[in-house]
């Protein structure tokens, strides 16, 4: 870790969370504001931070800058923002075309707001950090990579490193006690929006999202259906989801498992991809006994919602994304370090390394039997827990 020093106290850190050290608080923050780009899943990963920060600043303003799925799940769930601005597009923290202007008005806006504190939990600081520094704000906190200006705290920056641990360290730094937090809350009046989708005459309902953003984490169409159709015999009601770009995916699951079940299952399975928005998704994953799912952003926000989870990950994203513990949720997990195709490595940090060109999946080998087994045992254990 780079000198943590330098704040409007002497830093006296404290140990024994397991995260890191606890440094002092600094002195009359009033306007916080931390930096994630990125996806639904790189939001999630800040959950704990955020949520930490909120208790740690109770009185503060906390603004997020950062994506439009990222506007849309503050508004759409109950969390711990005040609010969130959109980032510009800017290179190594939200891609796009830039715009200099439009960045330069970005940065007159938020110098404007005078932020106490920011905070960089977005990746190792390489792009980042600048950024952050153009806030203009009284004191900054972040990750650093040696080649990373420095902020004026930092934790040094390796990329397999737990995610949302990463970001509970960065979050003691501004001196605040790391936390587990209460599950996230979706809005009650998406729960009456999917009240028609919960009319399975008492059947569990096990939510299934086959999509990631990356196809190589992807378990194969027929797998998923397998376990689908297996679940769905023994009496569950299976709701296939994802977004609008996930529908044939989605669909081909639920065509595939549904010709699979028995007729007196008929309509046990089916897809509801690309008809649910964020809030609706959120409602429905709450109201889940059970979800099963790539390694996506919706399997991060059933684990924020409190739902078990049956994840599937390749073992690299196990070490930076994989949930602790095992009462709750279940990982199953590729040991493939290799492209299937050409053999070339795939644990270059990150996966940053020139792409090989094969989006060929290397979970293929996860063994569908024992997904279904931990369905069955997640299934039990959300009836004990939750009455679901």
């Amino acid at each position: 870790m780079d000198n943590p020093a330098t704040s409007s106290a002497t830093p006296s850190p404290r140990y024994g969370s397991g995260v890191g050290p606890v440094l002092e608080k600094f002195l009359g923050v009033e306007r916080i504001a931390v930096l994630r780009g990125g996806g639904l899943g790189d939001l999630l990963y800040t959950y704990p931070a955020l949520t930490a920060l909120r208790e740690g600043y109770p009185d503060a303003e906390i603004t997020l800058l950062g994506t439009p799925i990222h506007a849309v799940l503050a508004a759409e769930t109950a969390g711990p923002v005040t609010d969130v601005d959109i980032l510009p597009f800017a290179q190594g923290v939200r891609d796009g075309a830039e715009d200099a202007a439009r960045q330069d008005g970005f940065f007159a806006t938020m110098q404007a707001r005078k932020f106490n504190l920011a905070l960089q939990m977005h990746g190792g600081g390489r792009f980042s950090n600048p950024f952050l520094l153009r806030l203009g704000a009284e004191h900054t906190v972040g990750t650093r990579t040696p080649d990373a200006v420095p902020l004026e705290r930092n934790l040094d920056y390796a990329y397999y490193q737990n995610e949302p641990d990463r970001w509970l360290e960065v979050a003691g730094l501004a001196g605040v006690a790391p936390l587990i937090p209460a599950p996230m809350r979706p809005l009650p009046r998406h729960q009456g929006n999917i009240a028609p989708l919960l009319e399975s005459q008492g059947r569990p309902l096990v939510v299934v999202h086959p999509g990631a953003t990356d196809p190589r984490r992807r378990w194969p169409a027929a797998y998923f259906a397998e376990a689908a159709a297996k679940i769905a015999t023994e009496g569950a009601n299976v709701l296939v989801v994802g977004d609008a770009s996930e529908r044939l995916l989605a669909q081909e699951v639920a065509e595939l498992a549904s010709g699979a079940v028995d007729p007196a299952h008929e309509g046990a399975v089916r897809s509801v991809a690309g008809e649910l928005g964020l809030g609706e998704l959120a409602a429905l994953l709450d109201a889940a006994s059970v979800m099963l799912a790539s390694d996506s952003g919706p399997r991060h926000l059933a684990q924020a919602l409190g739902t078990p989870t049956v994840g599937i990950f390749w073992i690299g994203n196990v070490i930076n994304a994989g949930p602790r513990g095992r009462s709750l949720h279940r990982i199953h997990m590729s040991w493939e370090t290799r492209c299937p195709v050409c053999g070339i490595d795939i644990t270059q940090v990150g996966w940053t390394a020139p792409h090989c060109g094969h989006d060929d999946t290397v979970v293929r080998g996860i063994d569908v039997a024992a997904v279904v087994q931990d369905l069955r045992d997640l299934m039990a254990t959300s009836l004990l827990l939750r009455g679901k």
